[in-house]
């Protein structure tokens, strides 16, 4: 790495590299004196300046493996774990390019085990300093600068969805440039720009990393010859409806066109093999947790009994929608008064007054819901996926928001993306809300997605987090 190279870094990079070559030379050095002590690897030789020369070689070949995997790049925009992939990569080419070079030591060549303590040691400190350099914001770093195109009714969602920093972890927000066509009710609060120079000079001028396209008219507004120099020069092109997904999880209804959606990844699953095996993975599953729950729901089952009479029905069945707009009926746990729809059907509350006393704690543990594993095992619903809607409120909804009838297009699930985001839709605005998140699931569905919902909400069931 050149020392012009090293000059045009920014500084948050600048401070990571020399952090990090700290932690390089530091690892060979605390695993020699880790093995002089504790004699696991021979020769077990007390720290010398040969030592801290194999310190600073190793630490030059982990960087530069680094450098080459893109990780002193600020524009990087991976996840902590393709981060950690990539560190890891680095640290195995440099255990091999040592393991290479340790005949040219000698005597004094690195054993094995000692070089594999510090390649252990190396990736635990690296990827604990990555973690806080995403996540805390230690140097700036991976933080890009972005610059929206348009300050009119399209953009004004970035400034009502995120106003708060722990909504801009990932983005320093430069401003808004005002284009003509752009609604006056837009942006309120946020800095606007009057753009007297042209895009392309106005963004390597201060940095921008990112511009987003969100004018309101496009039809002979988008200036697609300075967007195309931005591009060229480095900087990212984002649509504003593929920024707010990637920033807030959820996909932006309300400002969905159907070309958007005609080339967007994703909606449609092409892994057959998932597809396949979907209905087996689920089954088993609810086996499982069938074996696991049964006697939580026998308990349940005696305590509503003791609770209401032993006239009082257990279980409460209720139509609902499914896979490609079917209807099936849904098995709970009864948590609500036998009349509690006796003036029709009803939203769920968070704090509805038509709950029994023990169907608030069935509720809140999401016990009312363990009987849904014959629906699974029937498969009607999956572990994860949409909540299934009653057929009175998906006429109403398909008629008045756009693209709800495709959630119908996966299966309903016991828990998803919405129920960890968004608390109980009673209004017709929280279907909106629940259904941003419902289409960035369908949309981003696989394997590690469904995990990370079904790990989240056991966490919801053991603390008693559910609404």
């Amino acid at each position: 790495m050149s020392s012009s190279k090293f000059q045009d870094l920014p500084l948050g990079s600048k401070s990571l590299v020399i952090i990090e070559f700290v932690v390089f030379v530091g690892s060979l050095l605390l695993a020699s004196l880790i093995n002089h002590y504790l004699v696991f690897a021979e020769p077990a030789k007390p720290i010398t300046n040969i030592t801290v020369i194999q310190a600073i070689i190793y630490a030059v070949v982990v960087q530069l493996s680094c450098l080459a995997l893109g990780l002193y790049n600020s524009k990087l925009r991976e996840s902590i774990r393709g981060v950690l992939r990539r560190i890891l990569v680095s640290i195995v080419i440099g255990f091999f390019i040592i393991s290479i070079l340790n005949p040219l030591y000698k005597n004094d060549a690195i054993a094995v085990e000692l070089l594999g303590l510090t390649s252990f040691i190396c990736f635990v400190f690296t990827a604990s300093l990555r973690y806080l350099a995403l996540h805390v914001d230690l140097f700036g770093f991976n933080k890009r600068n972005v610059l929206v195109l348009g300050a009119g009714k399209r953009a004004s969602i970035i400034e009502r969805r995120m106003r708060r920093d722990v909504d801009r972890q990932g983005f320093h927000l430069h401003g808004f440039i005002k284009m003509p066509g752009d609604d006056v009710d837009g942006i309120v609060n946020e800095n606007i720009i009057e753009l007297d120079s042209s895009l392309v000079n106005y963004a390597l001028e201060h940095e921008i990393d990112e511009v987003v396209v969100a004018n309101d008219e496009r039809r002979n507004n988008l200036p697609v010859d300075e967007l195309f120099a931005c591009k060229i020069r480095g900087v990212e092109i984002s649509e504003i409806l593929d920024f707010i997904e990637r920033e807030t999880g959820q996909i932006a209804v309300n400002l969905i066109y159907p070309s958007w959606v005609i080339y967007s990844n994703g909606f449609a699953s092409t892994n057959y093999l998932r597809n396949t095996l979907d209905w087996l993975f689920n089954a088993t599953i609810a086996f499982v947790m069938l074996l696991l729950t049964w006697p939580v729901m026998l308990i349940t089952a005696i305590i509503i009994k003791l609770d209401e009479g032993f006239s009082a029905p257990i279980f409460y069945l209720q139509e609902r929608v499914g896979l490609n707009g079917q209807a099936f009926h849904i098995i709970k746990f009864r948590s609500m008064r036998v009349d509690a729809e006796k003036h029709g059907a009803q939203w769920a509350s968070k704090d509805d007054d038509r709950t029994t006393r023990i169907g608030h704690f069935l509720r809140k543990y999401r016990v009312d819901e363990l009987p849904q594993i014959y629906n699974v095992l029937r498969g009607d619903m999956g572990f994860v996926g949409p909540r299934p809607e009653r057929p009175q409120f998906v006429q109403e909804l398909i008629k008045t928001i756009p693209y709800y009838n495709e959630r119908h297009n996966v299966k309903p699930g016991l828990t998803g993306w919405a129920q960890l985001k968004y608390p109980y839709g009673a209004t017709h605005e929280d279907a909106v809300e629940k259904l941003k998140f419902d289409l960035y699931y369908i949309k981003h569905r696989s394997f590690l997605l469904d995990m990370l919902i079904l790990i989240r909400t056991v966490e919801i069931v053991l603390f008693g987090k559910g609404r």
